[in-house]
């Protein structure tokens, strides 16, 4: 019986390419599967929705309070709206006015 010899040279082909073929598997599956790679995409998209339906929530909500600094300008402050802030922080009312409670 013959014995079949390998060669060094060819045993050493083989494992640089099975080490070439592991790094390339790997780096195949972090493109695929790791944090930034096309499984996390859809999440990715979520996110960056929400996070846009946050800002505009944030803006309307930060152009409603610059309204408000506006009107209590000093210089020239709404008096309706220092009024409101008077009878309800203070507790400030006139003799004649009534309060009616909504609910």
């Amino acid at each position: 019986m013959k014995r079949a010899r390998i060669e060094p040279r060819l045993a050493k082909e083989s494992a640089s390419r099975i080490v070439a073929l592991v790094c390339l598997l790997m780096m195949g599956a972090w493109a695929i599967a790791g944090p930034s790679g096309l499984l996390a995409w859809s999440e990715n998209l979520r996110l960056l929705d929400q996070r846009e339906k946050e800002v505009a929530q944030l803006s309307v909500q930060r152009d409603e309070l610059k309204n408000r600094v506006a009107l209590l300008d000093p210089r020239h402050a709404d008096a309706d709206l220092a009024g409101e802030l008077l009878r309800s922080n203070l507790n400030v009312v006139h003799p004649d006015e009534m309060v009616m409670l909504l609910k």
